[in-house]
C-alpha cells in the first residue's frame, strides 16, 4: 500500500495470533518463505497490516479492538467488493481471501494484494515536491478516480445486488439525525437541529445510481511518486454500497480546502492541504461533471450533508468527553467546531434556494 516508512513495528497483543494467521495463509494461499509483519501507521479505524512471505507482500485488514457497532468495519463487505471490483476498476486492490473464524485472528479479516505507492496526507512526500503543478495534478487525479468508479457498471463485476439504492439518501439523513439526537449536549433547538430538518425537507431527486465508496478523500488514495496524474490505488472500501454518487462528491468537497476559505472555515482536511496548490472546490465539481456527464446542480446539498455528518461525529466525540468516557483533550474543543460546521452547512443550503 505504502512504503515501509509508513509502517511501524506491531505492539504485542494477545488478541493477534500471528502463528494462527501464518498457518491459515500458508494453507489458503500459494506462499512460502520467511514470515514477517509490520503495521501501517495511517488510519485510525480498521487495523491494516503488511505481511511478508519471503519477497511476497500481502495486506491484512481487520476491525479495531473492542465493541463494534452493528454494520461498522464490515470486512465481509470490503472483501466482497474488492474480490470483484478490480475486474472493472483498476485502482481497486484485489482481495484474495476472507476469514470469519475469530479463532484465527480475533475477528473477521481479509487479505488483499499490496499496491505500492505513497499516501498523501498533510504534506506532499519529499519525492513529489518539485514536480510542476503537483498539487493540482494530484487533486484532479483523485476526482478522476472517483468519476471512473461511478461510471463502473456494477453488474459487470457482480456487484449489482450490493446495498439498497432506493431511499439511500433518505436513510442516510434519518440515520445521522438519530445519531445527532443521541449525542447532542442540550435539549434546546440548535442550528444543528435546523440543518438536519432542512436536509430532510430538501432531499434531492433520486438521480444516478452507482457504486459509492462512502469515504473518498485524498488520503484514501495512493500515487507513484513520479506519476501525480493518476491514482494507482483507492483504499478503505468497508462502507461501499450502491446509491447516489453525489454522496461521494459531497464527502470529497467536505475534506477539500479552498483558497477562498476564511480562517473560521472548518474542513475535515489535514493541516497542510491548503498549501499544496489543490484545485478549488468549484474546479473539483466542474471536472467531475465533465468526466461523468452527471447533473451536479445539487452538489451544494451533498456538501452540506457531508459537513453536517462531520459535525455529528465531532459531537459524538465531544459527548464522550463530557460524559467522562474519553480523556482525549482534543475532544473537549470539538463542541465549538460543531457550530462552525453547522453554519457552513446552512450557508450551502441557502445557496440552493
Amino acid at each position: 500500500m505504502q512504503g515501509d516508512d509508513a509502517t511501524v513495528a506491531i505492539a504485542t497483543d494477545d488478541e493477534l495470533r500471528w502463528d494462527r494467521l501464518e498457518a491459515f495463509l500458508r494453507q489458503e494461499l500459494d506462499v512460502d518463505g520467511a514470515f514477517g509483519t509490520r503495521q501501517f501507521s495511517n488510519g485510525a479505524a480498521n487495523l491494516t497490516f503488511l505481511v511478508r512471505f519471503g519477497d511476497r507482500e500481502l495486506v491484512v485488514r481487520r476491525p479495531p479492538f473492542g465493541v463494534i457497532a452493528p454494520g461498522a468495519h464490515d470486512m465481509g463487505r470490503e472483501h466482497r467488493v474488492l474480490s470483484r471490483l478490480w475486474r472493472e476498476f483498476d485502482r481497486a486492490p484485489r482481495a484474495l481471501v476472507f476469514c470469519d473464524d475469530h479463532e484465527v485472528f480475533g475477528a473477521d479479516f481479509f487479505v488483499m494484494e499490496r499496491r505500492p505507492g505513497v499516501v498523501i496526507q498533510g504534506d506532499l512526500p519529499a519525492d513529489m515536491v518539485g514536480l510542476p503543478d503537483v498539487g493540482r495534478r494530484v487533486g484532479l487525479a483523485v476526482v478522476d478516480a472517483m468519476a471512473d468508479l461511478h461510471l463502473v457498471d456494477p453488474a459487470a463485476c457482480d456487484l449489482d445486488s450490493l446495498g439498497r439504492p432506493d431511499g439511500f439518501v433518505d436513510r442516510q439523513v434519518s440515520g445521522w439525525h438519530h445519531r445527532w439526537s443521541l449525542s447532542k449536549s442540550d435539549a434546546s433547538p440548535s442550528l444543528m437541529d435546523e440543518v438536519g430538518e432542512r436536509l430532510a425537507e430538501t432531499l434531492p431527486p433520486a438521480g444516478e445510481v452507482s457504486l459509492v465508496h462512502n469515504d473518498l478523500k485524498l488520503d484514501n488514495c495512493a500515487f507513484l511518486p513520479d506519476q501525480p496524474d493518476r491514482a494507482v490505488a483507492v483504499f478503505d472500501w468497508d462502507m461501499t454500497t450502491r446509491g447516489n454518487p453525489l454522496v461521494d462528491l459531497g464527502t470529497l468537497l467536505n475534506y477539500w480546502p479552498d483558497p477562498g476559505d476564511g480562517e473560521d472555515v472548518k474542513r475535515g482536511s489535514h493541516d497542510g492541504m491548503s498549501e499544496m496548490g489543490l484545485p478549488t472546490r468549484a474546479e473539483v465539481v466542474e471536472r467531475y461533471a465533465e468526466r461523468t456527464g452527471f447533473d451536479v446542480s445539487t452538489a451544494p446539498w451533498f456538501e452540506a450533508f457531508a459537513q453536517w455528518k462531520t459535525a455529528v461525529v465531532f459531537q459524538q466525540l465531544h459527548r464522550r468527553w463530557l460524559d467522562g468516557d474519553s480523556a482525549d483533550d482534543r475532544h473537549a474543543e470539538m463542541g465549538d467546531t460543531v457550530d462552525l460546521l453547522a453554519a457552513s452547512a446552512s450557508e450551502l443550503l441557502d445557496s440552493l434556494s
